[in-house]
């Protein structure tokens, strides 16, 4: 059992060096990039990625106040679903509002990997392999759809 200051410690340095193995990847625009702390520039559109002691996952989450304007925003992913899936390679998890860990209605896609501890360094590799093609290609499905999205939040 780690301690509170521990966890968040070893929390820090796994997406630290996460961002390190990011590093050398430019934007598909071929812009310097944070994908840790991936900005769509589309308010209440995220790309995340979530590693705990059970599983890692990579999603993009809707979070808008407006419930309609939320589901506006999905149904307009959907309209993109076949194209994402094949920019993917797979398919993704569709949840339309749901409550995140502060009871906040959210919408998401997502995919997760079950059974890998971020603590553990022998599952990182693991985890960071599941993380990173996930990002690259959502980059890339951003890149051809984004307009989209920045005219729908207007």
């Amino acid at each position: 059992m780690f301690s509170r200051e521990e966890h968040s410690r070893l929390r820090a340095a796994f997406w630290t060096q996460f961002g390190q193995l990011m590093k050398p990847f430019k934007s598909e625009e071929g812009k310097r990039i944070n994908w840790t702390n991936y900005k769509t520039g589309v308010k209440s559109v995220f790309f995340k990625m979530e590693a705990d002691k059970k599983k890692c996952g990579v999603g993009i989450y809707l979070t808008h106040k407006d419930p309609d304007i939320q589901q506006l925003i999905f149904e307009q992913f959907e309209e993109m679903k076949s194209y994402l899936h094949s920019v993917l390679e797979e398919e993704w998890e569709w949840e339309l509002h749901t409550k995140n860990e502060m009871r906040q209605t959210i919408s998401r896609i997502y995919i997760e990997k079950e059974g890998v501890n971020m603590f553990k360094p022998e599952d990182q590799a693991d985890i960071y392999e599941f993380l990173k093609p996930r990002m690259l290609k959502l980059d890339e499905f951003w890149r051809d759809t984004k307009e989209i999205f920045v005219d729908l939040s207007k």
